[in-house]
């Protein structure tokens, strides 16, 4: 595992090249194949950008990332490489044009090794959903690496890559970091163009990076970061330098603590963990405040009724008749509908497309969608008012450690109940971040998570970075 300074050392000593780094990643990966993190790998289009990275160091004229090996999660396009979405239907399909996101990190002179594995359209919580096969957690390949970023997160974590890119839609970026032990960064709804990532949900999914180290995540963000006009749900707002946040002390910070996050079911090993890091943050001069979140309970109910509406409607293009698996053999269009997607989708995805469509047939649009959104507003206005008296929250990423494959499988609440710390951020639209924070008894990583006020990445990176060069 290498973090990024290290690899700016050895290019600036001439140790070694970009072309030297990208060899040792792709044999890194190629070690690291039964983990099953990858589902594509770019060796000649990754040695030829890190060829022309060489070159543009040898002038003076590289970019922020130069040198930096990534891995994209395989719900983001890159033009003339397939994207599966973890799934079937999509499993030929190759994509036309470059995300945003992409460009921004090939203008930056990042090195794209390949594409991760993930739960199919981004649903789940363990990366034990996509088409082609399950991630396996590096320190116990018996368990699950979270979901539903869990190949990125392993691509980090497994020195596959520098760092890698996610999608979150209700925590699929931070739980799986906390799975792994890995830095997970979900920015502000709007900070991070969505152009080019295939939607699960639209008003929830965001795009945000893993990596060893908070800075290396801040690196990337201010690369990613900015308005872009092909994406009306952009945001034209001011990117900071996120590195200026960094290595600055917590004195007089106002950190708070939300009792709703902090509740029995929350394993015991996790809670002392944190409450360590409070402590840590307290003696160095930071206020810490209990603060109440108090429509919490709801965001389980509210995030799966507004989620699979949404992934309902966006699956819905998905019919074998434009592009994607179509079914053979069949009668007539009806058929070709049903049994494309029959055959084409996963067990996760359907149902998510059944609870969806139930949310938004016409008896229940009311009772369920419409109310839905009412609390959506309800659990956004208790971060308004949290952020009033505090400039960030501090709680679990998730309430236990990574669970054993299988485990929650056939029990579809409790593998929801996975998010449960993580989905409000989505509802919210507010940044939060995953970081280590010791591990359990087991030697099972413990993430701890940090939540700030829309568009201030920069106070959680800030926190992030400290706890991190403190501990």
């Amino acid at each position: 595992m290498r973090t990024y300074d290290s690899i700016v050392a050895d290019l600036q000593s001439g140790v070694t090249s970009c072309e030297g780094i990208t060899r040792e990643y792709l044999a890194a990966a190629e070690r690291g194949k039964g983990l099953n993190a990858l589902l594509a790998v770019f060796p000649e289009r990754a040695l030829e950008q890190a060829r022309s990275v060489d070159k543009k160091l040898s002038a003076g004229t590289a970019g922020p990332l130069a040198g930096m090996v990534m891995t994209v999660k395989d719900v983001i396009c890159q033009k003339g490489e397939k994207v599966t979405c973890g799934s079937k239907i999509l499993e030929n399909f190759v994509s036309p044009y470059d995300a945003t996101v992409v460009e921004r990190l090939r203008s930056a002179d990042a090195i794209l090794l390949g594409k991760t594995n993930m739960d199919e359209f981004a649903m789940g919580s363990s990366t034990e959903n996509s088409a082609f096969g399950r991630v396996k957690l590096p320190q116990d390949e018996s368990r699950v690496p979270g979901g539903s970023s869990g190949g990125s997160a392993v691509a980090v974590k497994a020195g596959i890559s520098t760092t890698s890119l996610g999608s979150d839609t209700g925590g699929s970026i931070r739980q799986p970091a906390a799975f792994t032990g890995v830095v997970g960064l979900k920015p502000t709804y709007g900070r991070v163009s969505r152009f080019g990532l295939v939607a699960f949900a639209s008003s929830f999914d965001s795009i945000g990076p893993f990596a060893l180290t908070t800075k290396d995540a801040a690196r990337v963000l201010g690369v990613i970061a900015g308005y872009d006009p092909a994406d009306s749900t952009s945001v034209n707002v001011p990117v900071p330098d996120y590195g200026a946040s960094l290595n600055k002390e917590v004195k007089g910070l106002r950190v708070g603590i939300p009792g709703e996050y902090f509740t029995d079911a929350l394993d015991s090993e996790i809670r002392a963990a944190i409450e360590r890091r409070l402590d840590v943050l307290r003696s160095n001069g930071a206020v810490i405040r209990e603060v109440s979140l108090p429509h919490t309970e709801y965001t389980i109910a509210t995030y799966y009724i507004l989620a699979t509406a949404e992934a309902s409607s966006n699956l819905a293009r998905y019919d074998g008749a434009r592009y994607g698996f179509r079914a053979g053999g069949v009668k007539d269009l009806t058929e070709m509908y049903v049994q494309s997607r029959s055959k084409g989708f996963g067990p996760e995805v359907k149902r998510r497309i059944m609870l969806g469509t139930y949310v938004l047939s016409a008896g229940y649009y009311d009772a369920y969608y419409r109310k839905g959104q009412k609390v959506r507003r309800l659990i956004q206005n208790d971060f308004i008012e949290a952020f009033k008296n505090v400039d960030c929250l501090i709680t679990p990423t998730t309430p236990s450690t990574s669970f054993k494959a299988g485990e929650k499988s056939n029990d579809p609440l409790q593998m929801y109940l996975s998010d449960v710390f993580t989905t409000s951020a989505n509802l919210a639209g507010i940044p939060g971040i995953s970081i280590p924070c010791g591990t359990d008894q087991q030697g099972l990583p413990i993430g701890l998570q940090i939540l700030g006020k829309q568009f201030d990445e920069a106070t959680i990176l800030r926190v992030a970075d400290f706890l991190e060069t403190i501990h």
